[in-house]
């Protein structure tokens, strides 16, 4: 075997348990996988019968040894950052609020096009 899972805080038995617990499926795939290993299966079968090929698996076993259960559910991106400032925010929905007016905008209600002029 290639690697092997270097942390003895956890038996097969206690990932187990931990991946029932878990609400996030993909962690209970990978804690899943980790306990097959900690079984002895080989990385192939481990990986096939979690849904993954064997270098992920390679890869979050490497993970959970350096840092444990924490890191194997998906980590959350913080999206993109905003376009507007929140000055420019607080203004446009200012604007929004007030409506439009027929002789300084030119339109009776707002549409994107010129909410964005």
């Amino acid at each position: 075997m290639a690697f092997a899972i270097t942390r003895t805080d956890l038996s097969e038995r206690e990932l187990r348990a931990a991946a029932s617990k878990t609400v996030d499926a993909k962690a209970a795939r990978r804690i899943l996988a980790l306990a097959l290993v900690l079984q002895g299966v080989d990385r192939k079968s481990a990986a096939e019968t979690c849904g993954m090929d064997r270098q992920t698996l390679r890869d979050w076993v490497h993970r959970y040894n350096a840092d444990g259960l924490e890191v194997l559910p998906d980590r959350r991106s913080a999206g993109p950052s905003p376009r507007l400032s929140p000055g420019q925010k607080a203004e446009l929905a200012k604007m929004v609020r007030e409506g439009p007016d027929l002789e300084t905008d030119g339109v009776v209600r707002w549409r994107r096009v010129d909410l964005k002029r």
